[in-house]
């Protein structure tokens, strides 16, 4: 790969991780952007004088991608695990505190859930040792199928707001395969689903998986993609912000023309790591079948409302805050402490108390068609009910995450597999992002990895481009 000419189309850190990725192994990177920075739904700001996360606040530790990221860019002395792991959930009239000893809501054990279910629904946890098998297939959404086991109120008292915080969507539509594959995998091998669930905290006791379960960063997520951008252009690398491309060719050299504005560059090879909407206009002149199944992709949007208020004037329960499950007919969703979940927004604002809450799910229009004044007073108002917060805060922020997260329905797996055959069908074009193999940082990560090796793997074929040309590892199994 060493001094091929490789463009970049997205600087969200699917973007930026390939980019890096690809300055690592030598090749001359230019990444394009269409907005006027860096980072995507990673996004640094202020509040008050404090620093904040805007976007995402946190990284699944468990997955190495991320955190590997972010020593490798510098920020290993400030990469910060949460301050406290305890949570709530505002059910049922009360916060009461976040069950345990549950794999993304689905207990091992009725016990795991006392307190946050009714008596019924616990007793209905004890049927599922009892039930014949329940076929799954090819997919199935986890709610559905969860339910059938379990009983609904488990998914709506805490599966509902569990996924809900990371797809923004609908349990009962989501695919478990792609979403929670590691529940997929016993629900085919197991009759009875609890069971499965207590087989998969046992491998991960045995594999002593004991650290912490999310890191964050001092200053904030948002400032990792800075930090990679800063890599990417010492080691070489050019990032162009403001520069939306417009058209992507494939040349009858076998290079790849890329038009951006004023700007034409030939390259030898691209990544495409932008939201689908914006990767099937793309891909559409060079690989249709692919750009028809971006086309199908369905985005939920949310805002998230940042306030914050004075020391003294704030008595929050012990935590990093609580989730709402939608049947209890809520307006926010999910409410974090950031001054009591991340000590170093503590620490740098001792007078200080940073909260935010999220509003907005798959399919909710018209809350988030209320102006930045309504959000807040909802989100307020909300507050007030669960933690007894009454007072006002010195300031406030809306960040509107307009189609920010991409949906996993069911049979979503096979969605992304058809797009990758047809695009093992054009040599020297690789996507990557949120829509394709996990919504989280680490997958994004992961998938810009593997979108750098698929295109590495058809340089090499090139012979202009090496002394001993080796075949393409495009078309393999893995793909």
């Amino acid at each position: 790969m060493s001094g091929s000419q490789v463009v970049v189309v997205g600087a969200g850190i699917a973007g930026l991780a390939a980019a890096h990725r690809l300055a690592r192994r030598g090749a001359r990177v230019t990444v394009l952007e269409a907005s006027e920075r860096v980072g995507g739904k990673l996004l640094p700001g202020e509040i008050a004088g404090a620093r904040v996360d805007l976007g995402a606040e946190s990284m699944l530790a468990r997955r190495p991608e991320a955190v590997a990221l972010a020593r490798e860019v510098g920020l290993d002395e400030r990469l910060q695990p949460p301050a406290t792991a305890t949570a709530s959930i505002w059910t049922r009239g009360a916060l009461r505190p976040m069950p345990k000893g549950h794999v993304m809501g689905v207990p091992g054990t009725a016990d795991a859930l006392a307190g946050v279910l009714s008596d019924e629904g616990l007793a209905r946890i004890g049927q599922d040792a009892e039930l014949p098998r329940t076929e799954v297939g090819d997919d199935v959404a986890v709610g559905e199928y969860v339910a059938a086991r379990l009983g609904r109120e488990v998914v709506d008292r805490l599966i509902e707001p569990l996924l809900g915080g990371v797809y923004a969507g609908d349990a009962y539509r989501i695919s478990m395969r792609s979403a929670v594959p590691q529940l997929f995998q016993v629900a085919k091998t197991h009759t009875s689903l609890t069971e499965g669930v207590r087989e998969i905290q046992a491998r991960m006791a045995a594999n002593q998986q004991t650290g912490p379960v999310f890191m964050g960063i001092e200053g904030g997520v948002g400032t990792l993609p800075l930090a990679v951008a800063d890599a990417v252009r010492a080691a070489g690398g050019e990032i162009v912000t403001g520069s939306p491309v417009t058209e992507l060719r494939r040349e009858a050299s076998g290079g790849w023309k890329v038009v951006a504005g004023d700007r034409v560059l030939h390259a030898d090879a691209v990544i495409v790591a932008v939201p689908a909407p914006a990767a099937a206009g793309l891909l559409r002149a060079e690989s249709p079948e692919a750009a028809a199944e971006l086309d199908t992709v369905e985005y939920a949007s949310m805002a998230l409302v940042t306030l914050a208020y004075r020391r003294s004037d704030t008595a929050l329960p012990a935590g990093s805050g609580f989730l709402v499950p939608p049947v209890d007919g809520r307006t926010i969703k999910a409410s974090t402490f950031a001054s009591q979940k991340w000590g170093w927004i503590a620490d740098e604002n001792p007078d200080t108390v940073v909260l935010r809450t999220s509003v907005g799910r798959h399919g909710e229009t018209e809350i988030l068609e209320r102006d930045d004044t309504a959000l807040v007073d909802v989100s307020r108002h909300d507050l007030r009910e669960a933690t007894g917060l009454d007072a006002t805060p010195i300031e406030t922020r809306v960040t509107r995450w307009t189609d920010g997260l991409p949906q996993y329905p069911v049979g979503h797996h096979a969605r992304v597999a058809r797009i990758r055959e047809h695009l093992a069908k054009v040599p020297g074009l690789a996507v990557c992002g949120a829509q394709y193999d996990g919504v989280g940082i680490p997958a994004c990560i992961a998938s810009a990895h593997a979108a750098v090796d698929l295109i590495e793997g058809d340089l090499t074929v090139v012979p202009e481009l090496t002394a001993n040309p080796v075949q393409s590892t495009r078309g393999g199994a893995g793909e």
